[in-house]
C-alpha cells in the first residue's frame, strides 16, 4: 500500500512545507505504519509525487533526521530508524554538577572512594636518584622549555615501550600531556564544536563528562554489558547520531571494573570504520592484570587509524607528576598540537626528562611488577571478605585487574542512609550515582583498595556489614499502619 500519496500539504498555511511532510512522515512512523529500517522513497519520487520540489523534501528528512527518527545511508537513501520513537534517547543537556560535599580526612578513615595509590607505594628512593643523575646531566638545560609536542628522546622511549602492549607507532603521532584529564580536555578542544554528539558508557568517568560538557557536546550514554557496549545498540545509535567519537575504557573500566571482549573490540573497531568516526581509548589502569590472560588494547587492532589512545603514567606511578601521553592518528595531530599549545604551551621539560631516563633503565617495568604484587593481594583479600561476609546482600563481577570493585547492592539497602552511616563511622565509599550522567537511582557503589591496606581493607568491611545489618534491622522493625 502507498502511504505516501495520503499525505496531504496545505501551501495557504503558515507551517512551512517541509515541516508538514516532516510531521506526516513522524505519524506515520508513530503509528507503526513505517516499520523499522523502512526505505523512504527517494527525493525525486516523493516531490513528483505531492507536487512540491525536491527541496521540500530534502528539507523534510533533515528535519526528521534532527528527531532521531530517520537515518541516512550515503549513496543508499533515508531509512527509518530501527529503534522505537518511545526509545530513542535525547542527549544529555549541560548541567551544572551539585557542589560536591566536603569530607574531613584523619589518619584513621578508611577510605574506600579515592582511586590514587597510597602515598607509601611511590618509588620515592628510584626516582630520586633518576632526578640527581638528570641534574647531574644536564645542568640548565633540564628546565628548560620543551616543544609542544613533548621531549623527542621521551616520545622515543614511550614508542618504544609500547612494543610490550602491541602498539606499533612513531615519536611522531606521540603528544606528551600533563596528565591523562588534560588529555581528554585538549582532545575535547581539538575535536568537538558546540552542540556536537559523542558516546560514552554509562556509567563512565566523571572527569571526562566534565570535559565534554564544558565544550557544550550533546551526550549520548549507552548502557555497559560486563564485555562492553552493546554492539546492536552502539550500531542503532550510529545511524541516527553520527557521533564525533565514542570514549570509552577497554580494561578494568572505571567505575564498574568491566573489559572488552576481544570479539567487541574488533566489532567496535569495524563500526568506527563503516560509520566514520573515532574512538578515545582511555587506558584507565590495563597495566594491573591480575589474571594469566594477556590484555590487547584497542590501539593494538586498530589497522585503519580510527583510535585516539591516551595513557597515564602518573596514575600508578605518583599522581602529583601529571604525566601522560597520546597516540594520535597523523591527520589529527596538527588541532592536537594547537589545543596544547594553548592550554599550557608544554609539560614539564624537567619531569619529562626524568622520566624518559625512568623508562630507558626499565624502571617503569620493575614499579609496575611491585605494585601489581601489592595491588593483587589487596583485591583477593577484599573479594574473600565481600564473599564471607556479604555475599547474601551484594552481587558483583569480578574484574581480575584495575583498583575497583563495583558492588550491586540489595535494593532492600537504602543508598544514601547507608553511605551517611558510613561516614559516621569513619569509612567513605563512592556512590554509583556519581557516575551517571542522566537523573537516576542507583543501588551501586565502588569500593576501591588503592589507598588502602588489607588490615584497612578487612577493618572497613566489617564495618560495612555491621552498617548494612543495621539499616536492614531498622527497617524491617517498622510497622505497617493498619
Amino acid at each position: 500500500m502507498d502511504y505516501f500519496v495520503s499525505i496531504q500539504l496545505d501551501k495557504n498555511s503558515k507551517t512551512p512545507l517541509y515541516q508538514q511532510l516532516g510531521d506526516s512522515l513522524y505519524d506515520l512512523i508513530e503509528k507503526d505504519i513505517l516499520k523499522a529500517n523502512t526505505k523512504l522513497p527517494t527525493i525525486r519520487s516523493l516531490a513528483k509525487k505531492l507536487k512540491v520540489n525536491n527541496v521540500t523534501v530534502v528539507n523534510a528528512y533533515k528535519y526528521l533526521e534532527k528527531k532521531g527518527v530517520v537515518y541516512a545511508q550515503v549513496g543508499s537513501g533515508t531509512y527509518v530508524s530501527p529503534i522505537p520513537i518511545e526509545n530513542t534517547p535525547s542527549p544529555i543537556p549541560f548541567e551544572e554538577k551539585k557542589e560536591i560535599k566536603q569530607i574531613t580526612m584523619t589518619k584513621d578513615t578508611i577510605n574506600f572512594a579515592s582511586i590514587s595509590p597510597s602515598t607509601d607505594l611511590f618509588p620515592v628512593e628510584s626516582f630520586k636518584s633518576i632526578v640527581n643523575e638528570i641534574l647531574e646531566r644536564d645542568k640548565g638545560n633540564a628546565f628548560s622549555y620543551q616543544e609542544s609536542q613533548g621531549y623527542e628522546k621521551l616520545r622515543e622511549s614511550i614508542a618504544d615501550c609500547l612494543k610490550s602492549y602491541g602498539i606499533f607507532t612513531t615519536e611522531d603521532k606521540i603528544q606528551v600531556i600533563s596528565g591523562a584529564q588534560q588529555g581528554i580536555d585538549i582532545l575535547s578542544k581539538a575535536l568537538l564544536q558546540y552542540g556536537d554528539t559523542l558516546f560514552v558508557e554509562k556509567p563512565t568517568y566523571h572527569g571526562a563528562i566534565a570535559a565534554f560538557q564544558s565544550r557544550g557536546a550533546r551526550i549520548i550514554e549507552l548502557t555497559l554489558e560486563f564485555d562492553g557496549m552493546d554492539l546492536e545498540v552502539l550500531e542503532n545509535y550510529l545511524k541516527i547520531y553520527h557521533p564525533k567519537f565514542i570514549y570509552l575504557m577497554p580494561y578494568y573500566q572505571n567505575p564498574t571494573g568491566y573489559s572488552y571482549s576481544l570479539k567487541k573490540k574488533r566489532a567496535i573497531l569495524d563500526l568506527a570504520e563503516k560509520y566514520n568516526t573515532y574512538i578515545i581509548e582511555d587506558d584507565y589502569l590495563s597495566d594491573l592484570n591480575y589474571s594469566d590472560e594477556k590484555n590487547v588494547p584497542l590501539k593494538a587492532l586498530d589497522h585503519r587509524n580510527r583510535v585516539v589512545f591516551i595513557k597515564s603514567f602518573s596514575k600508578i606511578l605518583m599522581p602529583g607528576l601529571r604525566l601522560a601521553f597520546l597516540v594520535v592518528p597523523k591527520n589529527l595531530m596538527p588541532s592536537i598540537l594547537s589545543a596544547k599549545q594553548t592550554t599550557d604551551i608544554t609539560t614539564s621539560g624537567f619531569i619529562q626528562r626524568a622520566f624518559d631516563l625512568y623508562l630507558r633503565k626499565g624502571l617503569w617495568k620493575n614499579h609496575i611488577k611491585d605494585i601489581c604484587k601489592i595491588y593483587k593481594n589487596r583485591y583477593l583479600c577484599l573479594t574473600s571478605l565481600l564473599d564471607e561476609h556479604l555475599k547474601d546482600e551484594i552481587s558483583y563481577i569480578a574484574p581480575n585487574g584495575g583498583l575497583s570493585i563495583w558492588i550491586k547492592l540489595n535494593n532492600s539497602i537504602p543508598l544514601d542512609k547507608l553511605s551517611d552511616l558510613l561516614l559516621s563511622r569513619n569509612v567513605i565509599i563512592a556512590p554509583g550515582s556519581l557516575f551517571f550522567l542522566s537523573k537516576e537511582s542507583s543501588n551501586y557503589i565502588r569500593l576501591s583498595f588503592a589507598a588502602v591496606n588489607e588490615k584497612q581493607i578487612q577493618k572497613g568491611i566489617l564495618i560495612l556489614k555491621k552498617a548494612i545489618d543495621s539499616l536492614k534491622s531498622s527497617s524491617s522493625s517498622i510497622q505497617p499502619i493498619l
